[in-house]
């Protein structure tokens, strides 16, 4: 490895905020650029490691395609002592960009077929890089479906998006929430994610699915697309762990003899046959 790829991976790229948007209640949309002008040069389901001096790093999937140039969309959550940092950030302020890092979706074996794109809460932050990929180029894809299920209709995110994707043609979209609560206007449907697959209809043999969420939805979801018949190397997805260093060096990502950060975060289901601790 030469000196300046070693810099890339260890030392951050200052990198300046262009626009803040609140998404949620815990939930704001960052849109940045790097201040040396390159491009991120990220894929679809790749993550970066973002610091903030005094406040250590912590890694963020990217929510925006590489499609979509001069700069790049984290949608941070306000969950600890970094991320309550950055939520107090305004346009302007400067923050320490790692990255890209992990395994992105495999955009090659996704070409040519229908797509099932299935997220949960937060999950729809990375899939939306993809999302927004398959919008950009459409004619390497077939049918695009998207299925979202939120908490409640108060953490429903990217709202504004999931509003074009229906209005554009380009996709179809189903919206779910775990629950209602009391005096909601939402009139959407309610109950878990992977009931909406049991409605739709699937040929096995010209569709793959992707599959990004917290981890107790996944086993409901794979059981339903294996009910249609899906196998199991049609079937992405990408795993949650605690990542800290995003080079393979810290082992906290460790799932058996795999590193979400280096072999992940998305894996075929197949490859994770017999792994112990991955879904």
């Amino acid at each position: 490895m030469n000196a300046s790829a070693t810099v890339s991976l260890y030392t951050p790229r200052a990198a300046e905020i262009v626009s803040v948007a609140d998404l949620t209640p815990e939930e704001r949309l960052f849109r940045l650029r790097l201040c040396d002008g390159s491009e991120l040069g990220h894929q679809p389901g790749q993550f970066v490691q973002l610091s903030i001096p005094g406040f250590t790093e912590a890694p963020i999937s990217i929510a925006s395609s590489p499609s979509r140039k001069g700069c790049f969309e984290l949608a941070i959550r306000r969950a600890g002592f970094l991320t309550g940092e950055m939520h107090l950030k305004k346009t302007g302020d400067l923050v320490g960009i790692r990255g890209p890092f992990g395994n992105p979706f495999n955009l090659a074996e996704l070409f040519d077929r229908e797509l099932l794109l299935i997220s949960g809460g937060c999950g729809l932050a990375p899939l939306r890089s993809l999302i927004q990929y398959c919008g950009d180029f459409p004619g390497r894809f077939g049918r695009v479906r998207i299925l979202y299920g939120a908490r409640n209709p108060e953490f429903i995110l990217f709202r504004d998006d999931l509003q074009q994707w229906i209005d554009s043609g380009s996709f179809s979209c189903s919206l779910t929430v775990d629950n209602v609560t009391s005096g909601s206007c939402y009139e959407g449907a309610t109950g878990f994610v992977h009931n909406l697959i049991s409605t739709l209809d699937i040929n096995p043999a010209d569709c793959s699915a992707v599959i990004v969420g917290p981890p107790l939805m996944y086993r409901a979801v794979i059981d339903q697309l294996h009910c249609k018949g899906l196998p199991d190397d049609r079937i992405f997805l990408s795993l949650e762990r605690q990542m800290r260093c995003g080079v393979g060096k810290c082992g906290h990502c460790t799932i058996d003899h795999l590193y979400c950060c280096q072999d992940g975060p998305v894996f075929r289901l197949d490859q994770l046959a017999g792994v112990k601790g991955a879904i």
